[in-house]
């Protein structure tokens, strides 16, 4: 069975993995992501925006598989879009309620994406979209929100995690679960399994 990786520094991927009973390593691939997305010559629409997402997840696996050669290495990476804009991890308090205010009474859309390398070569990509409906929560909400969620709430590109007081922001979710949490679980165990992997 070869060597699995997770090229990713997130403690989300990690557990979902680790939960779903799989011997892997941790290597951060330390990629420059706002360099690769200032690259990316697509349009902000949802097609380009899932093509950006799996760029993402590529470079991560690539930059760790070079290193790690008869490896099979996992990238994954997510995008949230809404309308015609794409968002980042706020950079403070400020720029979080500025975002919710933005997202309020609107539908966003998460494009997760997860890949697969050998050897310095991608052999495996998969990409899915989850849409999220915020309902048209108060200010007095959305000030109690971001005082209990206090600094955490800079942790997620959205503000929110759906397993705390975040589920509170929402009226309707459409998508599967790991796609909302930024790693498209279900067919990565089946490729995994394909591969030998993973127990089939």
């Amino acid at each position: 069975m070869s060597l699995l990786i997770l090229a990713s520094a997130s403690a989300v991927r990690a557990s979902l993995l680790r939960q779903a009973g799989l011997d892997f390593h941790v290597r951060d691939s330390r990629v420059d992501e706002d360099a690769v997305k200032k690259s990316f010559a697509g349009s902000t629409d949802d097609g380009d925006t899932d093509a950006l997402a799996l760029r993402l997840a590529e470079e991560k696996a690539l930059a760790v598989s070079r290193a790690e050669p008869g490896a099979l290495v996992i990238g994954a990476d997510q995008i949230m879009s809404c309308e015609t804009r794409r968002f980042d991890k706020p950079r403070d308090m400020i720029e979080a309620r500025a975002n919710l205010l933005f997202l309020r009474g609107r539908t966003h859309t998460l494009h997760s994406a997860v890949v697969l390398a050998l050897d310095g070569d991608v052999v495996w990509g998969h990409s899915a979209r989850a849409d999220l409906a915020m309902r048209d929560f108060s200010d007095g909400f959305l000030d109690w929100y971001l005082k209990t969620l206090g600094e955490k709430v800079k942790t997620s590109v959205g503000c929110y995690q759906l397993e705390g007081p975040g589920i509170q922001l929402f009226e309707r979710i459409e998508g599967d679960y790991f796609t909302i949490l930024g790693l498209p679980l279900l067919p990565l165990l089946a490729e995994l399994r394909e591969r030998g992997a993973a127990l089939s």
